[in-house]
């Protein structure tokens, strides 16, 4: 039995694919008796020729590999493309880091933890790039400040 005009016939109704198109194999041979476009529109309306539906991706894998990320897994020099500065501007991680050491030093002189002049100096070195984070700024100012 051979539906191949009416599957292609059927799918120029239905606005899709000859993939997409099914017809129902134990109704096969009012198909076959089907030979205008009118008869396929007929079959479509009772439900003997359907539409099927698109097929999408599956978002599965993509969510599993967004968990693993998020626990930071699966981020090794073989998933990466682009640069350092690609992925994280040389920039932004200093405003970051800069930011937190000028909060740290505020709320530590506001606390009278530092006078204005201990302030000033060690706003100044943090400035200059003297200090690569808050914990070794915390250090140097056990060792070089509070002792004084």
């Amino acid at each position: 039995m051979d539906l191949s005009n009416q599957k292609r016939m059927a799918a120029d109704v239905l606005d899709v694919g000859q993939n997409r198109v099914w017809i129902d194999p134990g109704r096969a041979d009012e198909v076959e008796n089907a030979i205008t476009k009118q008869d396929i529109r007929n079959l479509i309306e009772s439900g003997v020729i359907q539409k099927k539906d698109k097929q999408g991706n599956s978002r599965g894998r993509t969510r599993d590999r967004e968990r693993q990320q998020h626990k930071g897994r699966q981020k090794g020099p073989g998933r990466r493309k682009g640069s350092k500065e690609g992925r994280k501007k040389s920039k932004d991680e200093w405003k970051e880091k800069i930011r937190a050491i000028r909060k740290e030093l505020k709320e530590m002189r506001d606390n009278d933890e530092l006078t204005s002049s201990e302030y000033r100096e060690l706003y100044n070195r943090a400035k200059g790039g003297f200090f690569r984070n808050k914990k070794h700024m915390n250090i140097y100012i056990e060792k070089n400040i509070k002792t004084e």
